[in-house]
């Protein structure tokens, strides 16, 4: 007697394949857009710096800024999304081996603890100085009357909205750092 046999066939309407972890030395795609995240957190308080440099009313039309502090307002806004963007390096490929364009240094690998330090040391310092602002602004300890400077409750309101992220890029940059730490193989 025959058994009949039944053909097992493969379908193209399988599973989706099952999600890999990136190669070696390689940051996933989650820690790659958290770190795309990091850098943007900065531009909502730089675009306020900015608008008030302008002449906009985000604070009191009464406070005149003189030329000099405006240009280190906005040598502020520069510098904070410069370093914002330093996070971008520790998932990038210049954050492990600094590029060849650099005179010197370029071509060598960039030490784990370095990059590690200066990152942990920088989420630290933000976390610190984020926090006693923010706590300062809400206990009315900031300096000046908040009334005087801002008097209208849309001037708080975007004034909170544009400073509020800031309060997660020291513990955002954490993660990514130990994020770069853990993907780098040691010396």
């Amino acid at each position: 007697m025959n058994t009949p046999t039944v053909a097992t066939a493969t379908s193209s309407l399988t599973a989706p394949p099952a999600r890999t972890a990136p190669p070696a030395g390689e940051a996933g795609p989650g820690i790659r857009r958290l770190a795309h995240a990091v850098a943007l957190l900065t531009v909502p308080s730089g675009l306020w710096r900015i608008a008030l440099v302008l002449g906009l009313p985000v604070a009191s039309t009464a406070v005149a800024i003189p030329l000099g502090e405006r240009v280190q307002i906005v040598g502020l806004s520069l510098v904070a999304e410069l370093l914002a963007l330093l996070s971008l390096g520790l998932v990038q490929r210049w954050g492990e081996v600094l590029p060849d364009w650099l005179p010197v240094v370029g071509g060598r690998s960039v030490h784990r603890l370095a990059a590690t330090a200066a990152a942990a040391l920088g989420s630290i310092a933000l976390t610190v100085i984020w926090t006693f602002a923010a706590v300062n602004l809400m206990n009315g300890t900031f300096g000046g009357n908040l009334d005087f400077l801002f008097p209208t409750l849309a001037q708080k309101v975007l004034l909170a909205v544009c400073y509020t992220p800031l309060l997660a890029w020291g513990p955002l940059l954490a993660v990514l750092t130990v994020a770069y730490y853990r993907r780098r193989p040691p010396r």
